[in-house]
């Protein structure tokens, strides 16, 4: 029978030696990583945390990271992971929305965060943990923290990062308040793709369920799997791919606080033999052109790959197989619904598809006249499913919108065909209507970028000289030194061949790069914005 927390199905007595986490050329056992978490559960424990209360995590990759995520919970407070990588007003956003009682912190982030603002009245306690190369970064020792406390401001507090050595007992420092599944345990906020990110609330039931699920169906772990994601702890996609997956099952996670750029993951791959690997799809790209460009890609220990985050072009999937001779399985799940709720399985892949709805999950698509749609027809997806998040934190109105009777709305358009296969066909707030017909981004862009002379590409709404709605597509191109008019050029008769005339686009606006939120997805909401700016002389309307 399961364990009933999150703590016991991960430190099962049999596991003590194996390898639970591989960080920066160390390998941590599954013993040195529960003495790092009960060495954590003390140093929360002291700050009198009461259950219930919003513990924030602001922690790059790493053992430390995992320790207090399980060390809050287990104490029955609610953890709120941050990715660090955000802007400073975007993680004081969130510290303040959930109204974080303590905080625990990488040093270089405490200036920015703490000493030059005051991030929320909640907020009276900062743990920070210091690592190799930390020196520089302001010091408690260097701060007057009883004076800092006296003007509004949380106590700092230095957080000694584990020496190794484990606790004996394995007791927490009281009664374990965090053993119910079904109680709030985490918020994850959204990536914040079509605006202010929201907090979805979780339980620890919804994580078993991922891995009764997702983790059980489609990765199916062997003997020694190792796991690598370059997408973060703090998201759902990586949280289930880099922590709950790999421990909850004896398995290692392989983790890098490092940014997951194409040198470094290639660094991972060649010393650290990952058995499978995550990553959204500007990350294939990415190392594709590292592979073809700079220096080729050792993949010899992967044996599966995973895309998620935004659908995945065809033509890149079938690339990445046809070069490593490794399948990528495209699937989507949502921060609201923890991970994926569809997927192409090992062996039965139809890139392009989001594959078929996994085991336990239910799905229905809805017209915009709120009738169940046919088989064929495009509709507004709704999903059913034991990880879905119970509301949104302190959002009411919103969450009563999105979690209607037990479905969870997610704002996405989709097809079903004969097969059971799923097709992506863009957000519900993004598609529009040219002349009176839909016009999905995704299937435009997936025609501009099967262009060679293309590296990426966005279609939004845009408007003619006469204030006319029509399609417009942003471009990134492959070659910088490329004429943009022979790109426009070769663009138009793709687009001729391969879409109907009011699907093509007649703007066409090159960059240098697409604004991407931190989970890879595409932020179309700031094309539109861009697009509310004078036409510059790159912007030329097509005839």
């Amino acid at each position: 029978m399961a364990a009933e927390n999150l703590f016991d199905q991960i430190f099962m007595p049999e596991r003590g030696t194996r390898i639970a986490v591989i960080y920066e050329h160390r390998k941590i056992t599954y013993e040195e990583l529960q003495a790092l978490t009960l060495e954590t559960a003390e140093a929360i424990h002291a700050l009198a945390i009461q259950p219930g209360d919003r513990v924030a995590i602001l922690l790059n990759d790493s053992p430390e990271f995992i320790a207090s995520f399980v060390a809050i919970i287990s104490l029955g407070a609610v953890a709120v992971p941050i990715n660090t990588a955000l802007p400073a007003k975007e993680q004081l956003f969130i510290l303040k929305n959930c109204g974080a009682r303590a905080a625990i912190v990488e040093a270089k982030l405490t200036k920015p965060l703490f000493l030059e603002t005051a991030p929320s009245p909640e907020l009276r306690d900062v743990l920070i943990v210091r690592r190799d190369g930390d020196s520089s970064v302001t010091s408690t020792n260097s701060v007057n923290t009883h004076e800092f406390a006296n003007a509004g401001r949380a106590h700092l507090r230095e957080f000694p990062v584990n020496d190794g050595e484990a606790q004996q007992d394995g007791a927490f420092p009281r009664g374990r308040a965090g053993t119910s599944r079904i109680r709030d345990a985490f918020i994850l906020y959204t990536s914040g793709s079509t605006g202010e990110p929201k907090g979805a609330v979780h339980s620890q039931a919804d994580i078993f369920y991922t891995n009764e699920t997702y983790c059980r169906e489609v990765l199916d772990l062997h003997e020694g799997e190792r796991l690598f994601s370059s997408s973060r702890l703090p998201f759902a996609y990586g949280l289930g791919n880099a922590f709950t997956f790999p421990l909850l099952n004896g398995h290692t996670t392989v983790l890098c606080r490092e940014k997951p750029s194409s040198e470094v993951i290639a660094r991972v791959f060649a010393e650290y033999r990952p058995t499978i690997f995550f990553a959204v799809p500007v990350v294939y790209r990415m190392l594709l052109e590292h592979h073809h460009s700079i220096s080729p890609l050792d993949t010899s220990g992967l044996r599966l790959c995973i895309s998620a985050g935004e659908a995945l072009p065809a033509h890149l999937g079938e690339e990445w197989q046809r070069t490593f001779s490794v399948e990528v399985l495209d699937g989507i799940g949502s921060t609201e619904m923890l991970h994926m709720f569809m997927s192409n399985h090992a062996g039965e892949v139809r890139y392009g598809s989001s594959g078929k709805l996994l085991r336990s999950y239910e799905a229905k698509l809805i017209d915009q006249e709120g009738a169940t749609t046919t088989q064929g027809e495009v509709g507004n997806l709704w999903i059913r499913g034991g990880s879905a998040a119970s509301y949104y934190w302190e959002q009411p109105e919103t969450s009563a919108q999105t979690f209607v009777d037990g479905w969870v709305r997610t704002g996405d358009l989709y097809r079903q065909d004969a097969d059971g296969f799923w097709w992506h066909m863009g957000r519900s707030d993004d598609c529009f209507k040219p002349t009176g017909q839909w016009v999905s981004p995704v299937e435009v862009e997936g025609v501009l970028v099967r262009s060679d002379k293309v590296r990426a590409a966005a279609v939004v709404e845009g408007f003619d000289k006469d204030g006319l709605s029509c399609v417009c597509a942003f471009v990134v191109g492959a070659n910088e030194n490329s004429s943009e008019e022979i790109i426009e050029q070769s663009l138009q008769e793709l687009c001729e061949e391969s879409l109907p005339r009011f699907k093509r686009p007649r703007r066409y606006i090159f960059v240098s790069d697409l604004p991407y939120t931190a989970t890879g997805k595409v932020q179309r909401f700031k094309l539109r914005e861009q697009l509310k700016r004078p036409i510059s002389n790159v912007q030329r309307p097509m005839s």
